[in-house]
């Protein structure tokens, strides 16, 4: 039997082309998700490994949907053989029941992960230059000091609830605990 996995990293990405071809491969049934490829835990890939069986095939539209990670995508196809399980990537034209297929399958996985590694390095590269200009990344802050002040002034009076403190500052139990303790 035929599988197709179909990966994307952000939910706003969408699955449609890679469907598309891996039904036009015969895929019979494709395990999709929107998870990144550098995460271990994948709960559709994990389904996929605990269906497989002997001379399946497990069908992906490029092998970096597999997974970004070499050690990862080395130890997925030696799952893979274990199980006498076929794995086919389309674009890559990599078949791992042939010795050329496992040769293009290790030179790919290698850039798979130097590809990652250089999207690493240019997040950071852009963090790091916001940083320089004063752009800090995050959420902004909910307590500023004159609210603080205010917060702590309505709670030593003991006339309004915590509920009700809450509610007119606009700030969460949790929040409204930690700048008390503060």
């Amino acid at each position: 039997m035929k599988f197709g996995y179909a990966r994307v990293s952000k939910n706003y990405q969408s699955l449609d082309i890679q469907l598309d071809k891996l039904e036009k491969a015969g895929c019979y049934e494709i395990f999709k998700e929107k998870v990144s490829g550098a995460k271990d835990d994948r709960t559709q890939l994990n389904l996929l490994l605990n269906k497989v069986r002997k001379d399946d095939i497990v069908c992906v539209v490029r092998l970096d949907r597999l997974g970004r990670r070499m050690i990862k995508l080395i130890e997925l196809i030696n799952e893979f053989k274990k199980k006498g399980v076929e794995f086919v990537s389309l674009e890559n034209n990599l078949d791992t029941s042939t010795t050329m297929g496992m040769l293009l399958f290790n030179i790919c996985a290698a850039f798979s992960e130097m590809e990652r590694e250089l999207i690493k390095e240019r997040i950071q590269a852009g963090v790091d230059a916001a940083a320089l200009k004063g752009n800090i990344g995050g959420r902004p802050k909910t307590l500023t000091n004159e609210k603080t002040k205010t917060i702590k002034a309505l709670a030593k009076t003991k006339e309004m609830s915590v509920k009700k403190i809450c509610e007119t500052m606009q700030i969460s139990r949790s929040t409204y605990y930690r700048c008390i303790e503060n």
